[in-house]
């Protein structure tokens, strides 16, 4: 693993580690416990592992756990199954190229022109790619800069993001950031991630405080309710597909409710 991704890792484990009470695992919580959630030694006894090694995981040194070590960390500190997949894709991660923005192939552009309901595709970094007129209707992708034309940019950082998702931003947001944590931290280290979170960190206050909580989240279909300055009130049945030309894009389509 390169040492981006060791920090990464190792930051991802101290967040779950003290997000976790000693009741949680069947621990006494004794008077004198300083330490925020579980203790580094009991976390490394739950999962059979030395103290030591443990700790060397937690700060990013030079530590490649095994398959067997990833399960036994992921059932000693509870990890979701998105969490525990998280986990084992950020072991892995060291052998992947440098980014490179996506390119979306014509077949796929005249699929989602031809679509009434609104729809876009991403790439792995967020970018926006390719849109059709019902989704630009709704979230102004035109009117982006193309380097920013990236959709936690639109609804983290832009005035008129906030306003589309009104009383709901907050959890919209968090959601997002939580969706791309999982993707983000296999490519901590490369420059157009770097470049993106500075943007993020600058353009949203409550960015900073949302990533060092560490929250990984999968993609799900559901429910979005919108509130356009033309259109009023909107709902959407909202949904993402993988492309089969190329599994880095994703289609996201909405249904109007």
């Amino acid at each position: 693993m390169i040492e981006t991704d060791r920090s990464e890792l190792g930051d991802f484990l101290r967040s779950r580690r003290e997000k976790l009470r000693p009741r949680d695992v069947g621990l006494a919580e004794g008077r004198r416990r300083r330490t925020a959630g579980l203790r580094r030694g009991e976390v490394a006894e739950l999962a059979g592992i030395g103290v030591d090694w443990y700790i060397r995981l937690e700060q990013g040194r030079s530590v490649n756990p095994s398959i067997t070590t990833i399960d036994a960390l992921a059932r000693a500190l509870r990890l979701s199954k998105v969490e525990h997949a998280h986990l084992k894709a950020m072991t892995r991660s060291g052998d992947r190229r440098a980014f490179q923005r996506e390119t979306v192939p014509d077949s796929l552009r005249r699929m989602i022109d031809a679509m009434k309901q609104p729809a876009y595709v991403t790439g792995r970094r967020w970018d926006v790619l390719a849109w059709n007129k019902a989704a630009n209707d709704i979230f102004a992708f035109e009117r982006l800069p193309g380097e920013d034309r990236n959709i936690l940019i639109s609804v983290l950082t832009r005035p008129a993001g906030r306003r589309l998702f009104g009383a709901a931003w907050a959890d919209e947001a968090k959601r997002i950031v939580a969706q791309f944590r999982a993707v983000h931290d296999l490519w901590a280290d490369d420059p157009e991630f770097l470049d993106l979170l500075s943007k993020l960190r600058k353009g949203c206050p409550e960015f900073s405080g949302w990533w060092k909580a560490h929250d990984v989240r999968g993609t799900a279909a559901g429910i979005k309710r919108l509130y356009h300055p033309k259109k009023g009130r909107m709902s959407f049945e909202h949904a993402s597909f993988q492309s089969n030309d190329d599994p880095s894009l994703k289609v996201v389509v909405y249904t109007p409710v």
